[in-house]
């Protein structure tokens, strides 16, 4: 895995006491559900230390929009911990599990085998943003949560909806229930509820992002040349995923790729992943607006339509246009970038505000643009979600 475990020191915080120190000393606003999700992870934390340990410890389930500070909150509980844990994204985590079932082939009860194996690792297991677009984690997840649980690992995750909405509009969903059956068996689910987006609170700004307008001097270039002063840099294409990409610069820590090669190819966020592990600065030139294009039928839904709101009896969608596909990518890129705090400089031909004003992602848009917006901040790379 690509975080490696980590053995907490003995002099630490809880998370209610990096919670109220927030609040003293950080510039934090007192927010109620975000007490109670402190106090809920102050409870998990307090069994996971118990001088008798229990076997059975209920994890947390920390659920709610862009900007709550769930990712805060579980890092403050994750930077505390004294027993061994792991804290990874979990699209990280879940290449991990396909690349170790492979492994595990011809194994009775792989996934068992594998949460064994994990368990001999880690008491703690921190997962953020779980979302599940593919049915092949569908599949895979119910087992596996339910071994892991099995094995006494306990559980603390972040996420966009509530563990009754995940997956909710898959194919063969049914396959996906045991999982939310063992996460709501096993985790304290906790709502941050429809609050303001901290991530919006005031800050220095540091922009990333630019509009070109006709006959005034491009930001990228003359960024690229200060970003790697003093290295080598070269036009030559890289490859992503066994395709090559053209890039018009990059060295070995920055890569500057124009929008059509990074998402309208057909790139996944494993090849995402691989960008962000070589390079440390990404420039995206060439953004278009995401939402104008002609509508088209019968395109095949992709990696963010799972979080798209489906109001009970309503079950339709606005349809696809033909840049989606190249949208969800975007999407993943972002993701990426800012879970990792990988920079990640664009310029493009419309206001942020209105690169994908309406569509079928609207919903999961919705997270690019706070992220994007928390981009634009000097702080970015010090705090999460």
């Amino acid at each position: 895995m690509s975080e490696e475990t980590s053995r907490r020191p003995l002099v630490t915080s809880t998370p209610l006491s990096a919670y109220r120190h927030a609040l003293a000393h950080q510039g934090f606003v007192e927010d109620r559900p975000q007490r109670v999700a402190a106090e809920a992870l102050e409870a998990c934390f307090d069994d996971v230390h118990a001088v008798a340990p229990q076997p059975r410890v209920a994890g947390v389930y920390l659920w709610g929009p862009v900007g709550r500070g769930k990712t805060w909150l579980m890092d403050a509980f994750h930077r505390g911990l004294r027993v061994p844990a792991r804290r990874q994204h979990f699209h990280h985590f879940m290449r991990w599990v396909h690349r170790r079932q492979f492994q595990l082939g011809g194994t009775p009860e792989p996934l068992v085998a594998l949460a064994r194996e994990l368990a001999a690792e880690v008491r703690v297991l921190c997962l953020d943003e779980l979302f599940v677009n593919d049915i092949a984690d569908a599949m895979l997840l119910g087992g596996l949560l339910t071994a892991l649980f099995e094995q006494g690992v306990v559980l603390v995750c972040t996420s966009n909806q509530a563990p009754h909405q995940l997956y909710a509009d898959g194919f063969n969903r049914e396959r996906f229930l045991p999982a939310i059956a063992a996460i709501e068996r096993h985790m304290r689910t906790v709502d941050l509820g429809e609050e303001q987006d901290h991530r919006l609170h005031p800050g220095r700004r540091h922009q990333r992002y630019w509009v070109v307008e006709s006959g005034s001097p491009r930001a990228l270039p003359t960024l690229f040349d200060e970003l790697t002063a003093g290295e080598q840099t070269t036009q030559a294409p890289i490859e992503l995923g066994h395709r090559t990409i053209a890039v018009l610069g990059r060295s070995d820590s920055v890569v500057w790729c124009g929008y059509s090669e990074l998402c309208e190819q057909p790139l996944a966020a494993l090849d995402f992943i691989e960008l962000v592990d070589r390079f440390g600065h990404i420039l995206l030139d060439d953004v278009p607006c995401l939402s104008d294009a002609p509508l088209v039928r019968g395109i095949a839904r992709g990696t963010e339509d799972g979080v798209s709101r489906v109001e009970a009896g309503d079950r339709e969608l606005p349809p696809l246009t033909r840049r989606d596909d190249g949208v969800r990518r975007f999407i993943a890129l972002v993701d990426e970038c800012y879970d990792r705090r990988t920079p990640l400089y664009l310029e493009a031909e419309v206001a942020m505000e209105a690169l994908y004003p309406q569509g079928h992602l609207a919903f999961p848009f919705r997270r690019t643009l706070s992220r994007l917006r928390e981009m634009q901040l000097a702080r970015f790379g010090t705090g999460g979600d």
